[in-house]
C-alpha cells in the first residue's frame, strides 16, 4: 500500500501487483457489463450501448488475454520450479485448476463475445442481467483463488531476478500487441 494520496497503478517493475491491477480492471469491465445488461431493455443498442460493448470487447481481448499469457507462460513455470517438493502437488493441482478454468473462461468469453459484438454494431441481441452475472461469477471465483492461492505463493517464491524476468517478458508482450 502506498503513502501517496493520489493512487499510483502498479507499473511492470511489479509484476505481481500488475497482474492484481489487472483483476481490478477487469472487476469494473464486468460492471461495465452489467450496466449495459440493465441499459438495453430501455435504450437498445444505442451509441452508448455500442461503445460499452466494444470497449470490454478491447479489454477482454487483448489484456486479459495477455494477463493469461503472463501467467501461463511465464509464472507457472518459474513457481513450479521454486516451489520445495512437499508443496510441488497442491501447487501444480491450483495451477491444473486455473489451467483448466482459463479454458471454461475462454469458452464464456467467445459467447459473450458474439452478443457483445452484434450490440457494437448497433444490432439487437440479449443481453440479460442473469447472463452476466453467471459470466462474471466464473471470473470472481477466478480471481479469489488467484488472488488468495497463487499469488501468495509468487510473493514467497520468487527472486528478485525472477521478478525482473517477468517484468521483462510482460513489457515485451505487450510491445509485440
Amino acid at each position: 500500500m502506498s503513502d501517496s494520496l493520489i493512487p499510483v497503478a502498479p507499473g511492470f517493475e511489479t509484476p505481481l501487483e500488475m497482474l492484481e491491477a489487472c483483476h481490478g480492471r477487469l472487476q469494473g469491465q464486468l460492471e461495465t457489463l452489467a450496466r449495459l445488461a440493465a441499459w438495453l431493455p430501455a435504450h437498445g443498442a444505442d451509441k452508448q450501448a455500442q461503445q460499452a460493448a466494444s470497449a470490454v470487447m478491447r479489454y477482454f481481448d487483448l489484456a486479459a488475454v495477455n494477463h493469461h499469457m503472463d501467467e501461463e507462460d511465464d509464472l507457472f513455470p518459474v513457481l513450479l520450479a521454486r516451489v520445495d517438493a512437499p508443496r510441488r502437488a497442491q501447487l501444480q493441482a491450483l495451477i491444473d485448476w486455473i489451467l483448466a478454468d482459463h479454458q471454461r473462461m475462454f469458452a464464456a468469453w467467445a459467447l459473450m463475445r458474439e452478443r457483445l459484438a452484434a450490440i457494437a454494431q448497433g444490432e439487437a441481441a440479449e443481453l440479460t442481467a442473469e447472463q452476466v452475472e453467471e459470466f462474471a461469477s466464473r471470473y470472481h471465483q477466478h480471481i479469489a483463488r488467484e488472488e488468495g492461492e497463487l499469488l501468495p505463493y509468487a510473493r514467497e517464491l520468487l527472486t528478485d531476478e525472477d521478478v525482473a524476468a517477468l517484468s521483462e517478458t510482460m513489457v515485451a508482450r505487450r510491445r509485440q500487441g
